[in-house]
């Protein structure tokens, strides 16, 4: 492989015009922006001039045929189809979250990989952030950990973003909750069984396209949970109980329409310690996450605490070097397709815990605990 890639994107929405794109452009000694596709040609070409980029597909299968090494996909639906066939053609493939729709899926895209002998990378950009990357640091040396609180209130989009100079982005109409689409509904129905409509709605707008970065970030530092006790799943809030060895998790999204500032956390609970990651909006370019690192006295009031702040650099940015460096090197990729993998099967028996006791299901057989041995 030539030292700088030559690279493809599928798909100019908001997360490709706010991040992926600019930093491909910021790193040029690693990067060439061959093409980009968009249904909307007007968006493709708008972003092809600004970035300049020599070739501009309505189609994803027209950017296939180009000579590129890889393929950036950040379309809004199934990232399956033009990620297998990206792979068969020999180009490496990094795939905006979520990976799939379903683990039946995912699993041939893991396949069509190893069989090219191409990279897949799944963009669960937050494993790359400089503050979570130290508190893997410092996380393996808490003695006694006995609990973990997951918490994000989740924050309308457009304050973090409406100060960015994007093409084609339409913030006067109103949001309005995506429907399930007839051509996604037979993945979700492989990957969730007879569900409910809420049940199959949540998995696919909220586990899929927000909390499998909480569950991501999780498993990079504890592994898969090896047990799920309870989840309840709302389109406006989400509760998750999860064991992870002798520590219990507390998993809350909830979303709160017109809330003032997005909020992520995630603590660590010991007798003697206690470990806080604070998240920004993932929208704002550089802005850093804060680990607050909390000590003190066991049976006594005497405690102390400290602030750090790691670095600015971006973890969106981070992760594109790392997708060079696996292409350059051979090497798999932290968020490898396996890792992405992994978090879309628990994600699926998160759905179905919740689907056992929902309402109107199907399925009524009271099963509150699913062993992670069948996820």
């Amino acid at each position: 492989m030539a030292e700088r890639v030559r690279v493809g994107v599928v798909g100019c929405g908001l997360i490709a015009e706010v991040m992926h794109l600019p930093y491909l452009a910021e790193l040029p000694d690693r990067f060439e922006i061959a093409a980009v596709c968009d249904l909307r040609e007007e968006v493709a070409a708008g972003c092809a001039g600004r970035f300049r980029v020599p070739r501009v597909c309505s189609r994803w299968e027209e950017l296939l045929d180009e000579p590129l090494d890889a393929v950036l996909i950040a379309t809004s639906g199934d990232h399956a189809p033009i990620a297998i066939d990206a792979a068969r053609a020999g180009k490496h493939v990094f795939v905006e979250k979520p990976m799939a729709l379903s683990s039946a899926d995912g699993e041939r895209m893991v396949e069509a990989a190893r069989q090219a002998g191409v990279r897949l990378m799944v963009g669960t950009m937050k494993r790359y952030d400089p503050a979570y990357e130290r508190l893997a640091e410092l996380l393996p040396a808490v003695s006694d950990l006995r609990l973990i609180r997951v918490t994000t209130l989740e924050s309308p989009f457009v304050p973090y973003v409406a100060h960015y100079p994007l093409i084609g982005m339409d913030f006067a109409a109103p949001a309005l909750p995506p429907a399930i689409g007839d051509e996604e509904r037979p993945a979700l129905d492989a990957a969730l069984g007879e569900v409910e409509d809420t049940t199959r709605w949540c998995y696919r707008w909220i586990m899929l396209d927000n909390l499998v970065h909480e569950l991501n970030m999780l498993a990079g530092l504890l592994g898969a949970p090896e047990e799920i006790r309870f989840a309840h799943l709302s389109p406006r809030s989400v509760s998750i109980d999860m064991q992870f060895g002798e520590a219990e998790c507390h998993l809350s999204w909830v979303d709160l329409p017109g809330i003032a500032r997005y909020r992520q956390e995630l603590c660590f609970y010991a007798p003697a310690e206690r470990l806080t990651l604070e998240l920004p909006s993932p929208f704002l370019r550089s802005m850093p996450s804060r680990l607050f690192i909390e000590e003190g006295e066991v049976f006594s009031a005497s405690s102390w605490e400290r602030e750090e702040i790691v670095s600015y650099e971006e973890a969106f940015k981070r992760e594109l070097v790392e997708f060079s460096d696996c292409m350059r090197n051979g090497r798999e990729p932290r968020t490898s397709g396996e890792d992405g993998l992994r978090d879309m099967r628990l994600a699926e028996a998160i759905a179905r815990t919740h689907g056992a006791r929902a309402p109107g299901s199907a399925r009524r057989d009271g099963a509150s605990r699913i062993e992670t041995g069948v996820l």
